[in-house]
């Protein structure tokens, strides 16, 4: 009798365990195309303790304006934040960790507003994104993973030339050097040739 108990429990255990690991979300890590194809996000762990999830518009399918401008952000409500280019913005912001997926705000250049987003792994290679306006209107999108670089596409890493650039809140700290003093995050212009 103890002994079948003492099954039943590991047993228990065994399948608790696994219904809480299943209720973890995968990370998404990774850079996907839109479900319109017009851009691909870099999704990546931030946050102090890097358990959040950040996203970055790496690629552009028009990147640039009627005049041969990059496109900015010109709807955006931080007047700050109007002049920055689409390419390269932080677009989804520190989702953490829920049941089965990560929520949060995910921020739209269009109508320069934020809005609520859930993110998970329906499959390895998709992402599903699901945005709602007021809890009640909500759609969801399929983005698929894409392991090749785009032309024109931010291959370098966040916060370095060649890649994005995090908002402040979720930028990662500057590499300190043999001084002990914060690198800058980008390279000083190169003097004027006289």
């Amino acid at each position: 009798m103890r002994q079948a108990l003492a099954g039943g429990i590991a047993l228990a255990g065994m399948v608790l365990g696994a219904s809480t690991a299943s209720s973890m979300p995968r990370d998404p890590s990774g850079t996907y195309l839109t479900e319109d194809g017009r851009a691909r996000i870099r999704l990546e762990k931030c946050g102090p303790t890097n358990e959040n999830i950040c996203g970055f518009v790496v690629w552009l399918d028009k990147p640039a304006n009627e005049n041969g401008s990059p496109k900015t952000d010109l709807k955006n409500s931080d007047r700050r934040k109007t002049a920055r280019p689409l390419l390269g913005h932080q677009l989804i912001m520190g989702l953490k960790p829920g049941e089965d997926r990560f929520e949060g705000m995910i921020y739209n250049s269009e109508d320069g507003r934020s809005y609520e987003v859930g993110v998970w792994l329906a499959k390895q290679d998709e992402l599903k994104v699901r945005g709602c306006l007021l809890a009640v209107l909500c759609a969801t999108q399929t983005w698929t993973r894409r392991s090749d670089t785009a032309p024109g596409q931010l291959a370098a890493a966040t916060g370095l030339p060649g890649g994005p650039l995090a908002d402040p809140e979720w930028a990662k700290p500057a590499a300190t050097g043999s001084t002990g003093a914060a690198q800058p995050r980008r390279p000083a212009p190169a003097p004027a040739k006289q």
